[in-house]
């Protein structure tokens, strides 16, 4: 593992040297760009306001932050799919405090790497909450199935059936996410799992109650074809529900907005980080 210090350090000159790169924010369909300023006229007003990342990538949360400073009126309410559904961080304790208190595995989620976000979330006032389904729990939906999910989240997913063409694109997902190796036979409780997950985080997302509502989460989460937007516009179908996919592009490379058609509501792209290969050594047990 990394030492705090050092990853502190890497993330600067990373974010340092993504600087002098041009933002490339661009409407999830069609491919419109905008700017920054007209992103945000364009978040104003939503009930539910959902910021993907790729988890490794420090200018997601860097560009995340910012838009928590910026917004025109603060969220309501933060849900974190870093902590577990029914936790909240304290607002009267230190940051790092909060977290431990609230469950957060640091090492699985790369301290301080979410650092920026959640001290933006706190400068505005936005109280934190936990959103997410247990590890525990997500396990036993993998081995078990339907019979393992939490009667609340199962109506909520018999609500919003996945149609054909998002099962398949989560399936494709789930797939690669495992580097190929996820046999047939275990897709169908791990797309279960993942479904509830994000069944977890809607009702999260709805009971909190005040608006707007923001979801902090991975970009598979907040995708409108099979995340989470589906599921809050089921339980709540008159609300504006806006998504944004923070996605990585090589640098010079002009992204092709037809391979995230019907994804996300806006996408903002970013360079991608230098990581290891995550397939080395992968080992499904």
């Amino acid at each position: 593992m990394i030492p705090t210090t050092l990853r502190r350090i890497a993330i600067l000159f990373g974010l340092l040297a993504a600087s002098a790169l041009a933002e490339d924010i661009r409407e999830g369909d069609g491919g419109h760009p905008l700017t920054r300023a007209e992103l945000l006229q364009r978040l104003a007003g939503a009930d539910f306001l959902l910021l993907g990342e790729t988890h490794d990538n420090p200018l997601h949360h860097r560009a995340r932050a910012a838009l928590l400073r910026d917004l025109a009126a603060p969220a309501g309410r933060i849900v974190l799919e870093q902590i577990d559904r029914g936790t909240r961080l304290d607002p009267a304790l230190p940051l790092e405090e909060a977290l431990e208190r609230a469950g957060f595995q640091r090492s699985a989620w790369q301290w301080p790497l979410h650092e920026p976000v959640f001290t933006a979330a706190r400068e505005r006032g936005m109280p934190l909450v936990g959103g997410n389904l247990g590890r525990a729990d997500g396990r036993r939906i993998a081995t078990q199935g339907e019979a393992a999910v939490d009667p609340a989240l199962a109506a909520l997913l018999a609500e919003a059936p996945l149609p054909e063409t998002a099962r398949r694109e989560l399936d494709a997902d789930l797939v690669d996410g495992h580097c190929g190796r996820l046999p047939a036979a275990r897709l169908p409780n791990m797309r279960l799992a993942q479904r509830a997950r994000d069944a977890s985080l809607a009702l999260t997302l709805i009971e909190v109650g005040d608006a707007p509502a923001l979801l902090i989460a991975g970009n598979g989460h907040v995708r409108r074809d099979y995340g989470v937007p589906p599921l809050l516009t089921a339980r709540a179908p008159t609300a504006r529900v806006v998504s944004v996919g923070f996605v990585e592009v090589t640098a010079g490379a002009t992204p092709d907005p037809e391979t995230l058609r019907g994804r996300y509501d806006f996408v903002w792209f970013t360079p991608p980080v230098e990581r290891e290969d995550p397939c080395a050594g992968l080992r499904m047990p």
